[in-house]
């Protein structure tokens, strides 16, 4: 039977792509919970089996080894767009691919909204706005991006996409629901992904020294995935006419030694804090305005971070 079965007691068909990585399990996850079918696509070029192994003896889940960059022909009624890899030492592996996967990646799924009817999240992100010269950032910010940078794949690639959807919703009249994400933790983030919350808690248990980049008073704001999903999901089950983008994130800043520091209390030893110089086109600062999120979803996260980043420890203790 599988995907393509008939359509039973109305379960909708829910497409996520990049659904093995780490923000993509666990929204596959919530639609599993909330009663759909699923449909998993992930190339694993960032994302893991590991990472969605327990649903894969789950009736309503379906895993498909895809690379988005090609059509897939699909009977569907929601797509989730998450593939692409969303960390730097990722993304700048293969940075045309990057390129590629948020751009054809893009064309691709949207075409296949418009074939199905349905209805189409894409995950952007607070990279879009670049290093920013407003504080913090409205949706209504334009950005300042660096286009021939060693980052601007990603940067870009997301941009475009963005320019895509809303092209196809005006061309075509087709749902779409643009997401700007901030920066999110929590279980099932990459070990190496170079970012800050895995690095941190990473050199902790192993009892390395903890690496700030720059002076440590770079601010960051950390949203718990649990509430990122919440968020991604009331923006998906919105009136039509709310197209967003909309930006998804915590708007409590913390330093970036305070992130540290906090990491440190948690784990305990006897790791120290050694400081390296910034990498380029490092943002300062990244704290988004959640006003509009708030208003038309009703959503304000609500784990914090010390909570949040018990959990986090916790899976990287089992790994």
């Amino acid at each position: 039977m599988g995907f393509h079965s008939m359509k039973v007691a109305n379960r909708k068909r829910i497409l996520v792509t990049g659904g093995a990585g780490f923000l993509g399990s666990h929204l596959c996850e919530r639609l599993l919970d909330e009663g759909a079918d699923v449909l998993c696509v992930d190339n694993l070029y960032s994302g893991t089996r590991d990472n969605i192994s327990h649903l894969l003896t789950n009736p309503h889940f379906e895993f498909q080894r895809h690379d988005v960059t090609f059509p897939i022909y699909l009977e569907i009624d929601e797509i989730y767009n998450l593939a692409c890899p969303a960390s730097p030492v990722h993304y700048q592996r293969d940075p045309v691919q990057t390129t590629k996967t948020s751009v054809h990646g893009s064309i691709n799924m949207l075409g296949l909204a418009k074939r199905t009817g349905a209805r189409i999240f894409q995950a952007s992100t607070s990279e879009i706005y670049g290093d920013p010269e407003v504080h913090p950032q409205t949706e209504d910010y334009w950005g300042r991006v660096n286009p021939i940078g060693v980052r601007s794949c990603y940067d870009e690639g997301k941009r475009c996409a963005e320019t895509l959807f809303f092209d196809y919703n005006r061309q075509h009249g087709l749902e779409i629901k643009v997401a700007r994400i901030f920066n999110t933790y929590g279980p099932r983030m990459h070990p190496n992904d170079g970012r800050v919350v895995s690095n941190f808690i990473v050199q902790a248990l192993q009892g390395k020294d903890i690496t700030i980049y720059g002076d440590g008073l770079q601010t960051r704001s950390f949203c718990y995935v649990d509430d990122l999903i919440e968020g991604i999901v009331r923006l998906m089950a919105s009136p039509a006419d709310l197209t967003g983008p909309i930006n998804l994130g915590n708007p409590s800043e913390f330093t970036i030694r305070e992130l540290a520091e906090a990491v440190l209390e948690l784990v305990g030893g006897g790791s120290k804090l050694i400081y390296r110089p910034l990498p380029h086109d490092d943002p300062k600062q990244r704290q988004p305005d959640i006003s509009l999120a708030r208003t038309e979803l009703d959503w304000v996260p609500e784990i914090p971070l010390k909570v949040g980043l018990q959990k986090t420890i916790a899976y990287f203790r089992d790994l």
